[in-house]
């Protein structure tokens, strides 16, 4: 019978070995997740202190450019651009018609200028991209907005370096 007593208290010392193992390991991965938390929220707290020691003023003189930089930016300026009148793509079907009057919206007068300078860019920017269009690509809202995302693209690409803000539609009408 003794065996069987020493073959119960190995086992018993086994499994109490393993769940010490066992807890041990959680209680290791729980002291270095809250170290790791730990460290993190220092971290934080140090940066968010000014860690690098700026002083009031210079933070006050970085506001004052930041404001003036948006005093010139100033009102925003607009270039109406000719009406255009386009054919849709119809597929061999009765031609349909697109007449669109673009405003493009920026924020400098010199802006403005170099938009002039690049207005044959601009207009075969748009051509080219409006004669592929169909009437469906124009229905409703969406098609609307996607119109103007697309035409903001082609002129800013058309311009870089200078930005367009906006490109606003006076006029958009299709004959049907």
């Amino acid at each position: 019978m003794s065996d069987e007593n020493d073959t119960d208290a190995d086992e018993d010392d086994l499994a109490e070995g393993l769940e010490k193992k066992k807890t041990s390991g959680k209680k290791i991965i729980i002291i270095v997740v809250a170290a790791v938390v730990l460290l993190a929220v220092a971290g934080g707290a140090f940066f968010m202190s000014g860690g690098d020691k700026k002083s009031a003023t210079d933070i006050k003189e970085a506001g004052q450019e930041a404001g003036a930089a948006t005093e010139k930016k100033g009102e925003p300026l607009f270039l109406e651009l000719a009406p255009m009148l386009v054919n849709l793509d119809t597929a061999g079907g009765k031609p349909k018609y697109l007449k669109l009057v673009v405003v493009l919206e920026v924020d400098k007068p010199t802006a403005v200028d170099e938009l002039k300078k690049k207005m044959p860019l601009i207009i075969d920017q748009f051509q080219t991209y409006l004669r592929e269009l169909r009437v469906q690509d124009l229905n409703g809202s969406a098609g609307m907005f996607r119109l103007k995302e697309e035409l903001l693209i082609k002129v800013n690409d058309a311009v870089y370096p200078t930005r367009v803000d906006d490109v606003l539609f006076k006029e958009m009408l299709v004959n049907g």
